[in-house]
């Protein structure tokens, strides 16, 4: 019963270094390939450490005849996204909803026609995260038999957290905004103006 036991630890220690491994990895390629901080300037992207109780399995609702709408932005620019569907999920003890947006313009070109977004806000947001909140990428073969597994180790930071008056960032509608604290992905870039 013991070996059991501690076969059990084993194994479930080694599927989370593996995970955690996988996560880091990642991010090591987030950083590496990205559009807007470059060279120096990506020590200041930050990171929450790896946590896999942030990949979370959540039950899916597809929407549908959801029409369109103009999501808000951080610039002139407004794009039309409709509610592709909504997840329900539990994080830290609080069942919480999402919606999840389908961009118009998206789904004309080859590349991202399957493609979904989650923007959010919570409880970390203009704390230690980014102000107006941050993203999710999807695509509709994530969703299997009405699941959806969400990694907010992987939420990432709009354009706008590094360079405020170039890009043109959707705003997370209210209904994105949730009550907990999502201590997963990437922080506040704080690079100081004088560096």
């Amino acid at each position: 019963m013991i070996a059991v036991f501690l076969f059990s630890l084993v194994n479930s220690y080694a599927q989370e270094k593996g995970y955690k491994d996988s996560i880091q990895s990642y991010i090591k390629e987030y950083i590496k390939t990205h559009e807007v901080v470059k060279g120096k300037d990506t020590k200041f992207l930050d990171f929450y450490p790896v946590d896999q109780k942030f990949r979370v399995f959540g039950k899916f609702e597809i929407t549908k005849n959801s029409p369109w709408f103009i999501m808000e932005s951080s610039g002139a620019i407004k794009n039309l996204f409709r509610v592709y569907g909504t997840v329900r999920f539990s994080i830290n003890d609080t069942i919480v909803f999402l919606n999840i947006y389908q961009s118009q313009s998206l789904m004309e070109t080859e590349k991202y026609r399957d493609h979904l977004f989650i923007p959010f806000m919570d409880l970390t947001s203009g704390e230690e995260t980014y102000t107006s909140g941050r993203y999710l990428d999807l695509n509709i073969n994530d969703i299997k038999d009405h699941v959806l597994v969400i990694d907010f180790n992987k939420a990432y930071n709009p354009y706008c957290a590094y360079v405020s008056d170039r890009y043109n960032c959707p705003i997370p509608p209210k209904e994105n905004h949730l009550n907990v604290a999502i201590t997963a992905g990437e922080k506040q870039f704080r690079k100081k103006e004088k560096d």
